[in-house]
């Protein structure tokens, strides 16, 4: 496994705020959250982003979504809304080059968001 903030976290060599964990995933409260709900729901395999993503991992990737949507059902989100966000590459703001997914709601999220 890489040497990223999340591959630690997911190694628990650092600690995290752990909100869901199962075989395939977990989940963590961002350390700098944008909106009251800030979650990040992070793969345990090892994928850089959306780019990195083959044909056989569509399993995976649909699991993050149902994840963030049970997360989100549990947190009262459904009824206001939220927003589910993955940045993919440097420009796009990807700081850390291991797939995940935001889930942030909790306020009225404007657009465009950056």
């Amino acid at each position: 496994m890489g040497n990223t903030v999340f591959s630690k976290i997911l190694r628990k060599e650092i600690p995290a705020d752990i909100v869901h964990e199962d075989e395939l995933c977990i989940a963590l409260r961002d350390i700098n959250p944008q909106a009251p709900t800030h979650l990040l729901i992070i793969p345990r395999q090892e994928i850089a982003g959306i780019d990195g993503i083959e044909d056989a991992d569509a399993a995976l990737v649909g699991h993050l979504f149902v994840v963030a949507r049970d997360l989100a059902r549990k947190l009262g989100l459904e009824e206001s809304g939220y927003r589910l966000v993955i940045n993919t590459g440097a420009d796009a703001g990807q700081t850390v080059f291991h797939l995940h997914v935001h889930l942030l709601g909790g306020r009225t999220l404007t657009w465009p968001p950056g």
